[in-house]
């Protein structure tokens, strides 16, 4: 049976030294947002923005007019336009791309255009961008962030231009394994049980996590965008597989310390500001 994730999984996350200087806890592009959707990024920003030194956003024009208005909220944001998405993409740790983006042509090549550009980069490709992915194009140590029906998406593409993957009657687990077998990525697919599973080192080969926990409240819209955006956070200084297990058992013990405080009665936005305070509970040595 697949270990489940513990508090003390996570104790070696990266803290900031007490001598560190502005740039040196992290720097996370955002790429997200579109014509349709304006909140699923700024919840990823949001939470990211309270863990990293400095988030770079990118987004359609209307988004990146709304953070200017709310960059007081932001530590050190910084709005940037897509004219200029190649450098920062370069420039900084860890890139996520996908949350807010609509399902279409757009996405799809701004998405493979980075990716396949840009493959050394450690990337988390979520929502719209990991619905119009080309699986072709995953990097090596990419983090996919998919939920139920995301991920059944992708199995189904895998099925079509794989023949590794067209065996039947295997459970969740095993397809996400074999899945990450071939493409050499780490994938955690989203439910009440979250299964992590890492095939980034041909020569260590697939590790898989599970991580309990959450509650009804977690069904909002928008937790799934914090989750990305912590995950990404936590990637611009850990391991990627340290990241993606933490990321997620921290934001399912944040949604459980909301529901103790209010039920299933709090949004995405709540869960972004409960994130610090339970990652201060988790992380503490004492």
């Amino acid at each position: 049976m697949t270990k489940i994730v513990t508090k003390e999984d996570i104790k070696s996350l990266y803290m900031p030294p007490v001598r560190s200087h502005k740039g040196q806890n992290g720097r996370l592009l955002v790429i997200g947002g579109s014509h349709l959707f304006h909140a699923a990024s700024l919840w990823a920003l949001q939470v990211a923005s309270r863990i990293v030194d400095l988030v770079h956003y990118s987004s359609v024009e209307e988004n990146n007019e709304i953070v200017q208005k709310l960059k007081k909220e932001f530590r050190n944001g910084i709005v940037i336009s897509r004219q200029n998405i190649e450098e920062y993409t370069e420039e900084d740790d860890c890139n996520l791309i996908g949350p807010g983006m609509t399902r279409d042509r757009e996405t799809e090549e701004l998405t493979h255009n980075l990716l396949t550009k840009f493959p050394k980069k450690q990337w988390v490709i979520d929502a719209g961008a990991l619905q119009m992915i080309r699986l072709e194009d995953i990097p090596v140590g990419a983090i996919l962030t998919p939920h139920q029906g995301e991920w059944e998406e992708l199995w189904k593409k895998c099925q079509m231009i794989n023949a590794k993957c067209q065996i039947e009657n295997i459970n969740l687990e095993e397809q996400v394994s074999l899945f990450v077998h071939i493409y050499h990525c780490i994938v955690l697919v989203k439910g009440e049980r979250d299964i992590v599973c890492d095939g980034s080192d041909a020569a260590v080969g697939v590790q898989c996590r599970s991580i309990a926990g959450g509650n009804a409240g977690m069904t909002k819209g928008g937790t799934g965008d914090v989750l990305a955006g912590l995950i990404a956070a936590l990637a611009t200084k850990n391991d990627p597989m340290l990241a993606t297990i933490a990321g997620s058992l921290i934001n399912k013990q944040a949604g459980d310390a909301l529901y103790k405080k209010v039920g299933p009665y709090f949004n995405a936005t709540d869960l972004a500001n409960q994130i610090p305070e339970t990652m201060k509970k988790l992380l503490s040595h004492n």
